[in-house]
């Protein structure tokens, strides 16, 4: 498999919910949802992250992990009261194992209109090739 995630509190919220149903009823969503694209050459990963200051987003690789980090502040002036949040604030992460068939060393990144864009470079040696079939009528052909 090319990238796994990794959320070590995914269990405990899985129990939370059960025991609180919630999400019974209402679906779940993560703080930072990604598409997972895999191109001819690349993969790419998609981070929807609207209101996100860009200075906030942090992107780095360890050993094989992929972390993405960004913060959403809050907006509400002094004179302002809340009346519902429905919009997540505050600091988010996401970390990703990256498979052996990723180049980590050629990663890039870039972000715009709220969408972060991670591109993952495929090794050569992952690049799909034809294998030829030899079979016993080949070789008496070529004879």
């Amino acid at each position: 498999m090319l990238l796994t995630s990794f959320d070590p509190f995914a269990e405990f919220d899985r129990v939370t919910r059960r025991a609180f149903r919630a999400g019974h009823w209402t679906a779940v969503r993560p703080a930072m949802p990604m598409d997972v694209i895999r191109g001819k050459d690349e993969v790419q990963l998609r981070f929807d992250l609207p209101g996100v200051d860009a200075e906030s987003i942090n992107v780095t690789v360890d050993r094989g992990v992929l972390t993405v980090s960004a913060q959403r502040t809050e907006e509400a002036g002094e004179d302002e009261k809340l009346i519902a949040r429905e919009r997540v604030t505050g600091s988010f992460t996401r970390r990703l194992y990256l498979g052996d068939t990723l180049d980590a060393e050629k990663i890039e990144a870039a972000f715009n209109d709220g969408v972060l864009t991670v591109r993952l470079p495929l090794l050569a040696t992952a690049q799909p090739r034809k294998v030829e079939i030899s079979t016993d009528s080949k070789k008496e052909i070529a004879a």
